[in-house]
């Protein structure tokens, strides 16, 4: 065991049954601040509270079932996620949505050959989740890019202009060596926020 020195800095040892707990614990839970006395009142508890009881509170608190403030989703008339994923993510207006390849959901194959043709089809899948958690195309704050070839790049910006107009979210392009589905020339993920009520 160790001795609390001051108010829950623990840092030498005492043994169970010694009082050194300092004027602390007449203030506050001498359960939470004092392990000597902690470990007596343990031996008082019936043994059907003790066997639920800890020394330290904060560990039965990580036990305890919370509700996640994170919800996560994937809207319909989107890509099927290739993994134990969702696309959306949401906290708040805050607004994250994974990795997304050039497929068409309707026929679960890619829109296209060419760069230009899945860029396109991304965003149009984008601009339905965004609509599913309360955003569009203009809430967007940041894209990364991931291209297998950056000579690409030229051919992909031409589309993403064509479908974000004049909204120029930040943006990171990165050069990949491999994807994970055959065909498929580039991903995406972004952040947004919802729109204003």
């Amino acid at each position: 065991m160790l001795e609390p020195r001051g108010r829950g800095v623990l840092d030498r040892p005492v043994e169970p049954g010694d009082d050194r707990c300092g004027e602390d614990a007449a203030s506050h839970s001498r359960d939470m601040i004092c392990p000597s006395f902690a470990l007596r009142s343990a031996r008082r508890r019936p043994a059907s509270e003790a066997a639920n009881w800890s020394l330290y509170p904060s560990a039965q608190m990580r036990g305890r079932a919370m509700k996640s403030r994170v919800q996560t989703f994937t809207p319909p008339n989107t890509p099927t996620p290739i993994g134990p994923y969702h696309h959306v993510a949401k906290v708040g207006d805050q607004i994250w949505i994974g990795g997304t390849a050039g497929v068409d959901p309707a026929t679960g194959t890619l829109a296209g050959p060419d760069v230009g043709a899945q860029t396109r089809q991304i965003l149009k899948s984008f601009a339905v989740m965004l609509a599913a958690a309360g955003s569009d195309l203009d809430h967007v704050t940041h894209v990364n890019i991931f291209l297998r070839e950056m000579s690409d790049f030229d051919a992909m910006n031409s589309a993403y202009v064509e479908m974000m107009g004049d909204h120029r979210p930040a943006r990171t392009v990165i050069a990949v060596r491999e994807l994970p589905k055959p065909g498929v020339l580039l991903t995406m993920n972004l952040t947004a926020v919802t729109r204003l009520p």
